[in-house]
């Protein structure tokens, strides 16, 4: 999928049959029926517009959201804590704007498969539009709450990112294959607590908890260091693995 980015890092969808317009002027759509990734385009006020192959944090920056989603630091930690990979098959409940569900659907690729549950009609409708609009055949929405039972079976990695995560601890346990991953994201310290104790009782092994601190470094001329703003507590991250 191409989309435009101006001089200032701001990004576009194209729209078929529509002008591409902004403040910056305008770009007719006859001059983008045509145009590849490295093409630099200008708008008829002589502004350049970049046509760039959008990645998955692009596609995501773009869609439509109605609630918060997790940091590229959470997830990437996800990721590469549970070795997830090509041709795996995910399953992760509460899936809000479809953020997540996306980026786990880019690592597995179209070997693997991504089921993702979200209780409310509303986010689900969302999230189905998003992952409809980038065209990943490997997700399935389901408007389902996870605690009523998982459907899918010899599951590689279970991601929960719900307010009581805890309740469906045995659900996931049972759907997961062996060396299969629970992944859980929790804001409150109450909640990894529980989850630490119960994933015991239930039978899971290899229990991490896990906090991201992000910090960027400013390059100025008169000398280099962090930046004043961070990001600084988002949630903690609760692994377990079915051995």
């Amino acid at each position: 999928m191409l989309i435009l980015i101006d001089n200032r890092g701001k990004k576009y969808l194209i729209k078929d049959n529509q002008d591409f317009q902004t403040d910056q002027g305008i770009i007719r759509w006859k001059d983008l029926v045509d145009i590849k990734a490295g093409d630099c385009l200008k708008t008829h006020l002589d502004y350049k517009i970049k046509v760039v192959k959008a990645d998955v944090n692009d596609l995501i920056d773009l869609m439509q959201r109605n609630c918060s989603i997790l940091l590229p630091k959470d997830i990437g930690l996800v990721i590469s804590h549970t070795g997830l990979g090509n041709g795996d098959n995910v399953v992760d409940a509460g899936t809000g704007a479809g953020a997540i569900a996306m980026h786990f659907a880019n690592i597995v690729g179209p070997e693997g498969h991504v089921y993702t549950y979200e209780i409310r009609e509303d986010f689900a409708e969302i999230a189905k539009k998003n992952i409809d609009l980038f065209k990943l055949k490997n997700v399935t929405v389901k408007n389902q709450d996870i605690k009523e039972g998982i459907s899918e079976n010899d599951v590689d990695l279970v991601f929960l990112d719900l307010p009581k995560p805890v309740e469906a601890l045995e659900i996931v346990y049972d759907s997961l294959k062996l060396g299969g991953w629970l992944a859980v994201y929790a804001p409150y310290i109450e909640q990894v607590q529980s989850i630490y104790k119960i994933s015991k009782k239930v039978g899971f092994d290899d229990i991490k908890i896990i906090e991201c601190i992000l910090r960027e470094i400013e390059v100025r001329n008169r000398g280099t260091r962090p930046k004043t703003r961070m990001v600084g507590h988002t949630g903690y991250l609760a692994f377990a693995r079915k051995l």
